[in-house]
């Protein structure tokens, strides 16, 4: 990590809403390259002011994947009080596709216990996007695949059918 990308993820907690939300826009502008303040940002998604969640929104859309030794943080972040916080984590993880199997526990429990329907929808396509090596998911996925939202048991149904290939 370049010293000023640790720079920048120390200013996403700074007490100075400027430099938060200055933080966040230039880590939004290197898209990828911000991938090392992958849970940061997430953390970041409760800022009080409005114009940071934006940049942090912004930053977490265009970083594509984090760094594979961001799972367990992100996992952990799966069951935040913040929705955002557990949504974001969630995509994250979606993002990393089979390297982030071991986070497979935590989005099938996100799955079926989160109070928040974009929470579980969000797990639910995380889990699909793992594949095959979220197997152990299968039975919570089945029941979620019944569930009254139309969308959840549509995002279900496809990571049953990407996890039992």
């Amino acid at each position: 990590m370049s010293e000023e990308t640790s720079r920048l993820i120390a200013a996403l907690t700074s007490s100075d809403p400027i430099q938060r939300s200055n933080a966040a826009e230039q880590l939004s502008r290197r898209g990828a390259d911000a991938q090392c303040a992958a849970v940061a940002l997430v953390r970041a998604c409760v800022d009080e002011t409005e114009e940071v969640r934006q940049w942090v929104a912004a930053a977490l859309e265009e970083l594509g994947p984090p760094a594979v030794s961001d799972v367990g943080h992100l996992t952990a972040l799966l069951d935040d009080s913040s929705v955002d916080v557990a949504y974001w984590a969630a995509t994250l993880l979606g993002r990393l596709g089979t390297e982030a199997a071991a986070s497979v526990f935590g989005l099938t429990a996100a799955l079926s216990g989160s109070a928040e329907m974009a929470v579980r929808q969000r797990a639910a396509w995380a889990l699909g996007k793992i594949g095959p090596a979220a197997a152990e998911a299968l039975g919570v996925l089945r029941q979620t695949a019944a569930d009254d939202d139309p969308r959840l048991a549509r995002l279900s149904q496809r990571a049953i059918d990407l996890i039992a290939v």
